[in-house]
């Protein structure tokens, strides 16, 4: 039994999120300023949608250059510094062609990282969800 090989990736925040999470808010803000609600109301929802929307896009951009698997070691992170911190998966979600990791760990606490096309390559998605798929069923890492 040989062991599985590391996976490691460079990170960057996908402009394809960003971008749709833009329109998004867009769209919600168009809805809220054509309904019917009072004046007063119809000022409050547009801010909060645009705080909502800012939040978010500032939690997109995280302080990680790398991300990265080992069978002994685990999940490491990063820093923009260059230093490594070890990093626990809270969970895990592919769908559409991207992957979604949740990651903990005791230097940058809770981050969600956003592999998708524009932001990381199809092979390093593929390999990602392959691995991830033996690590939800509890088996052992092998190759």
């Amino acid at each position: 039994m040989t062991s599985a090989p590391a996976i490691g990736f460079e990170y960057r925040a996908s402009r394809r999120v960003a971008c749709l999470l833009a329109l998004v808010t867009l769209l919600a803000v168009l809805a809220i300023a054509l309904s019917g609600v009072p004046l007063i109301l119809r000022v409050v929802l547009v801010v909060a949608a645009l705080a909502s929307c800012y939040r978010a896009l500032r939690r997109l951009n995280l302080p990680i250059s790398a991300a990265g698997w080992a069978s002994q070691s685990g999940w490491t992170l990063r820093g923009v510094d260059g230093e490594d911190d070890p990093a626990t998966l809270l969970s895990s979600r592919s769908m559409l062609g991207m992957v979604l990791l949740r990651l903990a760990s005791q230097r940058y606490g809770r981050l969600t990282l956003w592999l998708v096309p524009d932001n990381s390559d199809a092979d390093i998605r593929r390999r990602l969800r392959m691995r991830l798929t033996v690590l939800r069923q509890g088996k052992p890492v092998q190759d």
